[in-house]
């Protein structure tokens, strides 16, 4: 299993903005048969991200796969205007 993690700093982005991102990342649950899990959550973390996804996926494969699917390539793109940092790590377990 792999799990994926994204963190977010945002610039000062409506909350409608952030809103919509956060809802369509959830909505990729369910729709991409690679996502596994996803987990959205809100100002964690010791430096303060704005946004902290966890994402699981049966292999690295899966994971590729989605990220080059084109409809999260969409929920991605709401992101770009808002976002001001983005950390990525993934890990097996």
């Amino acid at each position: 299993m792999i799990r994926h993690i994204v963190m977010w700093k945002f610039r000062p982005g409506t909350e409608a903005e952030q809103t919509r991102f956060f809802e369509g990342l959830r909505g990729l649950q369910g729709v991409i048969p690679q996502l596994l899990r996803c987990e959205v959550a809100v100002n964690v973390g010791k430096d303060n991200y704005d946004a902290v996804l966890i994402s699981d996926f049966a292999s690295l494969q899966d994971l590729e796969t989605y990220k080059n699917d084109p409809r999260h390539k969409a929920v991605s793109s709401l992101c770009k205007s808002i976002r001001e940092d983005r950390v990525a790590v993934d890990y097996e377990f």
